[in-house]
């Protein structure tokens, strides 16, 4: 069984590069944390890698928005070839602050905005898996990991015609903790390639990370997840 080659991509003020290398690792692939000014030194890097994924944090402090001066340097040094990495198959999630990102690119549709509750949140959510396109999430159980955000409210004019072409690939199960627009926490793009959620799976790859693991309520490892992700990168590898 191969073991596919996996960026990590972090930029100035996202956190959760270590964590995704961890799932990663985890999941059969090799990772490497590669820094945005690494990868817009030499965008070629990409070639070699068969997954990607954008790690959450606050990139930039979130200056000009969550996500957007991230997206405006990876789309102008890296955009050529991130659109071939794309095209190729070749697996891509943008987690948090990488959703955002992926978003303000639009690579993926939608936009993401301030919670309704008006201030930033860390609990625990349940995620829903309807049928869509995402090769991530196919064939996965509901899974179960935290939210930590301040712009994570999922806004779409149209929801129903995003569910209708498959591109809704996890929902908020049990409540909804950011006033997301049909309940959305992660959306896909056409191709099925590229995933992005607000919840972080990377922080329930563990069984003892879930909070309630010692009281026998656990269950929803966000692992399966990204095994999904390093099965689709072996197929096109």
């Amino acid at each position: 069984m191969s073991t596919p080659p996996a960026i990590v991509l972090a930029a100035p003020g996202t956190n959760r590069d270590h964590d995704v290398a961890h799932a990663l690792e985890l999941a059969g692939a090799a990772p490497r944390i590669v820094l945005l000014a690494e990868l817009l030194a030499d965008p070629g890097l990409l070639r070699d890698a068969q997954l990607l994924v954008l790690a959450g944090g606050f990139s930039y402090a979130d200056a000009l928005g969550a996500g957007r001066m991230w997206s405006l340097r990876l789309a102008h040094g890296a955009g050529d070839e991130l659109n071939a990495f794309v095209a190729a198959g070749k697996p891509v999630i943008g987690i948090c602050n990488g959703f955002q990102a992926l978003t303000s690119m639009g690579i993926l549709p939608g936009a993401l905005a301030h919670n309704a509750s008006g201030h930033f949140q860390c609990e625990w959510v349940k995620l829903a898996v309807p049928a869509s396109r995402c090769v991530w999430t196919a064939d996965i159980d509901p899974i179960e990991c935290p939210i930590a955000h301040g712009e994570g409210r999922y806004v779409h004019p149209d929801p129903a015609a995003l569910a209708a072409a498959g591109l809704v690939a996890l929902t908020y199960a049990d409540h909804n903790p950011n006033g997301s627009v049909a309940e959305i926490a992660g959306v896909c793009d056409a191709s099925g390639v590229v995933l992005g959620l607000m919840p972080h799976p990377e922080n329930h790859v563990i069984a003892r990370q879930h909070p309630r693991h010692g009281r026998g309520t656990h269950r929803g490892l966000g692992l399966a997840l990204f095994e999904q992700g390093v099965r689709h990168a072996r197929q096109v590898g």
